[in-house]
């Protein structure tokens, strides 16, 4: 009898509210909350920064070309973005990318140091309020720490596997059910094969029991036990002083009996030492 294995967990039903779902779905919703907030914040960040730096570079040479004066800032900007992407590639790939930081802190830093510039252009800075240069500093610094804490939130769902279910319990393999191997049993009469005189000085021995000539529905002849088969195998052994497969079917027949082939190959392999031994002494007694 097999014992089967206890389940290591509690199952629950389907469409059950456990503790663990509702830490997940909490979890989940906090995440999206975040992520649209610091994308709105990166994206507002780098609007101001950006407008702020092409304002800078009307007042500084580009005021005659509205078309240079808005794509300038994005030498600046495009650093941050592609070291930032640059970072990301990185860390997916578990290493670290030395120019991939370079290019960020370059780009964040000129950003950072143009924009509070441009907020004295080429006047006298101690006229300048030092809340002005505040309010020029804080879209850059606001949106490189921004994109930093989103780069991390990219990270931690690519680490982390997407299936965020209980883990499998782990469980006692059980071993498969199998029946005892039964002894083998020796062949019908096999013990009695020693006793057995020559074949050259075998008597036929006495006529097996009458069967019975009553036979089942169908017509079909009543098939003999395998004592009967070998008893018919000797006495055709005795008579033929051979026995092959086919005068074993047709001593049977003869008798109004069926054999099987797989009955009539028992009862050859019963009887061939006595066939081997009137093949042997066959010749030596004729």
């Amino acid at each position: 009898m097999t014992t089967l294995s206890t389940p290591t967990h509690q199952d629950h039903r389907p469409g059950e509210v456990t503790p663990t779902t509702i830490k997940q779905t909490a979890e989940r919703y906090a995440l999206i909350a975040a992520g649209t907030v610091i994308v709105a914040l990166t994206a507002g960040g780098f609007w101001l920064s950006y407008a702020h730096l092409a304002e800078v570079a009307g007042q500084h040479g580009l005021k005659s070309s509205p078309v240079r004066q808005w794509a300038w800032p994005a030498t600046l900007d495009a650093f941050i973005i592609a070291g930032e992407l640059l970072m990301l590639r990185a860390g997916l790939r578990r290493v670290t990318d030395g120019w991939a930081i370079a290019l960020t802190a370059t780009g964040s830093a000129g950003s950072i140091a143009l924009n509070v510039a441009g907020v004295s252009g080429t006047g006298n800075a101690d006229t300048v309020p030092l809340l002005d240069y505040v309010v020029a500093a804080v879209p850059p610094t606001a949106a490189l720490l921004a994109f930093g804490v989103l780069m991390r939130q990219i990270h931690q769902l690519v680490d982390q596997p997407t299936d965020h279910s209980d883990p499998a319990p782990v469980q006692t393999p059980i071993r498969p059910v199998t029946a005892p191997a039964k002894p083998a049993e020796p062949p019908v009469e096999a013990v009695h094969l020693a006793e057995l005189p020559a074949a050259g000085s075998v008597q036929p021995p006495k006529p097996p029991p009458t069967v019975s000539e009553s036979r089942p529905r169908g017509g079909r002849p009543p098939k003999a036990t395998l004592a009967e088969l070998v008893e018919i195998g000797r006495i055709t052994l005795a008579e033929h002083g051979t026995l092959s497969r086919s005068l074993l079917r047709k001593a049977v027949k003869d008798r109004d009996l069926t054999i099987g082939s797989e009955r009539q190959t028992e009862v050859m392999e019963i009887l061939r030492p006595d066939i081997e031994a009137a093949a042997q002494t066959g010749p030596d007694s004729g």
